[in-house]
């Protein structure tokens, strides 16, 4: 790759990873200024905390618009559109009279938040295949994990300067800067195709059992993870007593093991495969969650609490990036939609089981032990019983035709091989996970040649 071509890569990697973190930015960057907030604009604790029930609705909701719309129509318009969205209800946020414009303009910034991860994630898969993806994934999943620490952060070092609305008047200028340059440096990875019914389009990608396997395993360890950011302030806080500094020491702890695990996925998945990190991070995650649940029940001391909850958050880091690749590697043709289909699934699950964590108050931390260790348990039993091979099934679905495959086929006509020989050959070129990415072809059409010859 030329330094041309590789500076180009790099900026296109920024910018997806600027895309992807607008949705935990907008989640948890106004998070020190709830109080002030809910003074201000005179709400209760109940209607501040819609604001971010509203703005999590909006991301999930904007993510079935977007990925059919980025299908149907390229993902550049789409993109911008979205961002112009966020922009405009950013700045409209800092101004809003009431509670209940605040709470719409909220639905509305993460509607046009979820615009810039779907399109991102589709843009992923426009643009490599196999192994190449799940490393990328893995990177996205970097900015994913970090976003949520920092945002806060940011968001109370932007208090120290000026008041709450400040924060989103910040929101809006990222936007703003996230349109110029997506307009400027990202290119249109998918030009505009003839229109198909959204529900067609769903139904097609929910007809696949293997996708909705992933999709479904990836939804509810996602939920498992909600579940320990909506319990875990007041198990480790109100029951174990560390103070809010110490708290934040243990979930900036988590949020690093997670961080690693998606970095060394990255760099493992070549070898072993996106299939299997992602079912030894599911292992991880239902070990993690038993042992947080274990911890529980028989009054543990907190350490043995602490290494559960370490495992489970750091399990999700081999999760998300190879679940995503699985997911997505087969419907290049609907990247958006099938993208789309993945987010929401995040989304919903983790709105609708995450507040049972806190179903027995805030002095009872049975309820996360049982949802921790459940749906990462149910996720593995998701995920072997949907993708699991069928009688008069091949065990794996060919993997679609990338550039390396391409350039297969041209070695092979080249060496004169038998179609029989090139099956042999195709297998060498796949990686663990039985998808593109594996050795590289001309290597692999060499050592097959010279099997044949033998």
């Amino acid at each position: 790759m030329s330094n041309d071509a590789a500076g180009r890569h790099t900026r296109f990697i920024v910018l997806l990873a600027a895309l992807v973190a607008l949705g935990p930015l907008s989640i948890d960057g106004y998070l020190p200024g709830l109080p002030d907030l809910a003074g201000d604009l005179r709400a209760s604790a109940a209607a501040t905390q819609l604001t971010i029930t509203a703005c999590l609705a909006g991301l999930a909701i904007g993510q079935l618009i977007a990925g059919p719309l980025s299908d149907t129509y390229g993902r550049r318009r789409p993109l911008l559109a979205g961002l112009a969205l966020y922009t405009i209800a950013s700045a409209l946020c800092a101004v809003a009279p009431d509670v209940r414009t605040f709470v719409g303009l909220r639905l509305v910034q993460g509607v046009g938040g979820a615009f810039g991860i779907v399109i991102a994630n589709a843009m992923v898969r426009d643009r490599t295949s196999g192994t190449r993806t799940a490393r990328l994934f893995s990177a996205l999943t970097l900015i994913t994990g970090l976003a949520p620490v920092f945002a806060p952060v940011l968001g109370g070092q932007l208090l120290r300067v000026t008041a709450w609305p400040g924060i989103f008047v910040a929101l809006a200028v990222l936007g703003a800067v996230m349109l110029a340059a997506s307009a400027a440096g990202l290119p249109e990875t998918r030009p505009s195709t003839s229109r198909q019914p959204l529900l067609a389009v769903v139904g097609q990608l929910l007809s696949d059992r293997i996708f909705t396997g992933y999709v479904l395993a990836n939804g509810l360890v996602f939920a498992a993870m909600f579940a320990y950011i909506s319990g875990s302030p007041f198990v480790l806080q109100e029951i174990h007593g560390l103070s809010p500094q110490q708290y934040s020491a243990v979930f900036a702890v988590n949020a690093a093991g997670l961080i690693a695990a998606a970095q060394i996925s990255g760099r493992l998945v070549a070898r072993a495969g996106a299939r299997v990190l992602l079912l030894a991070g599911l292992l991880g995650a239902t070990a993690g969650g038993t042992t947080v649940l274990g911890a529980v029940l028989t009054r543990a001391p907190l350490p043995v609490l602490l290494i559960g909850l370490f495992v489970l958050v750091s399990s999700v880091g081999l999760v998300m990036p190879n679940a995503a690749a699985q997911a997505l590697a087969d419907h290049g043709g609907h990247a958006g939609s099938a993208a789309a289909l993945l987010g929401f699934s995040q989304f919903m699950f983790g709105g609708a089981l995450a507040p049972l964590a806190g179903a027995g108050g805030a002095t009872d931390a049975l309820p996360m032990g049982i949802i921790v260790a459940v749906l990462p348990a149910l996720a593995l039993l998701t995920l072997g019983v949907l993708t699991r091979s069928m009688p008069g099934e091949r065990t794996r679905r060919p993997a679609r035709q990338g550039p390396g495959a391409r350039e297969a086929l041209s070695l092979r006509a080249a060496l004169g091989l038998q179609p029989g020989v090139y099956v042999v050959r195709r297998r060498l070129h796949l990686g663990g996970d039985g998808r593109e990415g594996g050795e590289d072809p001309q290597r692999a059409a060499v050592r097959t040649q010279r099997a044949r010859v033998r």
